[in-house]
């Protein structure tokens, strides 16, 4: 009588997924780490430069209203696998910027304009994942207004960073109140799929579904998601719609920028 092959099977099938693990999450967090080990990592980031990189011009000198969302890599080790994001905007006519940040330091989490809007943070350069202007930016003003006003973790001790909430976990749920935002942040804001509780249904964008229990684990399927898996709050995946992938420690490489848009969900 001959054994059934099923045991073997299954450790093979094992050790795939295993090997698969450890290609799509392991080894490009090892890489980023290792980038950030050989100078990678601002050497005097214990005492930044907090002045604005120029990248946004004098609020008095644009008077269209504008909206930006920014992210640029955290500090220490953290810059291997994690950015800091937060949101930009101004009114028309506005003759200041207001920037909303959330840390994990020194009381309510959430700040207004604690730093020059375009700030590089703790030294690192930003970039913009959304920047939108005109007509479109001022009527959605309020609703982000409105969105950090309803934000539910503003208090002191409610700053986690892993898995969140924290800074992008607050944008994110802003860009969640606000989708005509048009924008996803990047698989590498880690704490931007934090939930308070498991959670089944329509993804951010409502372009697919998703699967997250409290940002520790989760499954993302959708047109504007592409294809998200989230082990505890480290993302790989692909983009469809847009090549590119998704990889921990260095987010989302492909050919139009560094987030997917949320805009046109039938282009």
């Amino acid at each position: 009588m001959h054994s059934s092959p099923q045991p073997g099977r299954r450790r093979k099938a094992r050790r795939l997924i295993w090997l698969l693990l450890f290609i799509a999450f392991l080894l490009p967090i090892g890489a980023s780490v290792a980038s950030i080990a050989n100078g990678g990592e601002p050497r005097n980031w214990g005492f930044p430069d907090w002045k604005s990189i120029g990248s946004l011009p004098a609020a008095q000198k644009y008077p269209q209203a504008r909206v930006v969302v920014l992210a640029a890599p955290t500090r220490g080790w953290r810059a291997a696998v994690a950015v800091h994001s937060w949101i930009v905007f101004k009114p028309e006519g506005a003759r200041e910027w207001t920037r909303y940040d959330v840390v994990g330091w020194g009381g309510n989490p959430v700040r207004l304009n604690g730093w020059a809007p375009d700030a590089p943070w703790l030294g690192r350069q930003p970039y913009v994942i959304s920047d939108i202007t005109g007509e479109q930016a001022q009527k959605l003003i309020p609703k982000i207004q409105a969105a950090v006003k309803e934000y539910r973790w503003r208090n002191d001790g409610d700053y986690r960073a892993w898995p969140g909430p924290n800074s992008n976990t607050f944008v994110a749920n802003v860009l969640r109140a606000v989708p005509e935002l048009g924008v996803l942040l990047p698989p590498n804001a880690i704490g931007r799929d934090y939930r308070p509780d498991f959670y089944i249904g329509l993804s951010d964008s409502g372009t697919g579904v998703e699967l997250n229990l409290w940002g520790y684990l989760g499954i993302k399927l959708g047109w504007i998601e592409g294809i998200e898996l989230n082990v505890l709050s480290f993302v790989a995946g692909f983009d469809l719609r847009h090549p590119a992938i998704k990889i921990p420690g260095f987010g989302r490489i492909g050919f139009d920028g560094y987030a997917s848009s949320a805009n046109a969900k039938a282009d």
